[in-house]
């Protein structure tokens, strides 16, 4: 699911911005860009980001900008004055520009990384949360409309079984009528009546190899799950359960479309896997 979130502060001279974007993904993945003087809290970030998103490819970006006192570096006058002494004892005449001399080692000094990172963690990860947050709520809208379309699905996929369940017993009535009729066919060229024993034991064999009673049950248990899950009120993550109560429910009619003999049901079977399929393509893209 996709989200977006940003979040920034400015106090004193300091400004930070946080930016995270999730997209889909089956699984978790994350993405983190910090800056150098802040890399030591990317642990700290991930673990914050892993609790509130168990599914999704997830990125998030640090900027920081210090324009306070504390952010510019400070001239080593000893250092300086140590280059000086050095370059007029080679030549007492030699013009010094001193502005060449603050890249060298040791002129400028800045806060320590540790210094940086002490000062604004808790801003930072105050920031993660919010931006967190914000993309959590747009995953939520995404989600209200992704569970509309998942519930006409199940509907569809309801009603189609709900045909072939009151076609199957036709299915074999008719076969038997069909048999019988044959049967009478070929044996009344040569004189004889069909055994009923021998019509009756032929269509069992058929309803056996034709029997999707339990290919049903299951399907309709599998369906009810699905409705609990995705009305239920808990916050829990579903995603990976629903995505594999789709695969089971795709397994079962793929099972009932290799047992149906009959054009109608074969028709009612394409339209219901049809509605799977695209349960099933939604559902990985659920938290």
């Amino acid at each position: 699911m996709t989200g977006f979130g940003s979040v920034s502060s400015r106090e004193d001279g300091v400004s930070l911005q946080v930016e995270l974007r999730t997209v889909n993904n089956r699984f978790y993945k994350s993405t983190i860009r910090l800056p150098e003087s802040l890399q030591s809290l990317e642990a700290e970030i991930d673990d914050h980001i892993s609790k509130s998103f168990s599914r999704g490819s997830v990125t998030l970006s640090v900027k920081y900008v210090d324009n306070s006192e504390r952010g510019i570096a400070t001239i080593n006058t000893e250092s300086l004055q140590n280059y000086i002494n050095q370059i007029r004892e080679m030549d007492a005449t030699l013009s010094i520009d001193v502005g060449r001399f603050l890249s060298l080692p040791g002129v400028l000094t800045s806060d320590s990384d540790e210094d940086i990172v002490a000062r604004v963690r808790s801003e930072v990860v105050d920031l993660v949360a919010k931006a967190c947050e914000s993309a959590i709520e747009m995953r939520q809208r995404e989600g209200k409309s992704l569970q509309e379309d998942i519930e006409d699905q199940l509907s569809k996929v309801s009603d189609h079984l709900s045909h072939i369940k009151e076609r199957a017993p036709e299915i074999v009535s008719g076969y038997q009528s069909r048999l019988r009729q044959r049967m009478e066919g070929l044996l009344s060229e040569i004189g004889k009546n069909v055994a009923e024993e021998d019509l009756l034991k032929e269509v069992a064999i058929f309803a056996e190899r034709t029997d999707i009673a339990e290919e049903i049950s299951r399907l309709e248990g599998h369906i009810e799950q699905f409705k609990e899950l995705v009305d239920g009120s808990d916050h829990d993550p579903i995603g990976r359960t629903l995505d594999f109560l789709a695969q089971e429910m795709l397994r079962e009619a793929n099972t009932i479309a290799s047992k149906c003999l009959d054009g109608e049901s074969n028709r009612r079977v394409v339209e219901l896997k049809g509605a799977i399929d695209r349960i099933k393509e939604q559902v990985q893209n659920t938290e």
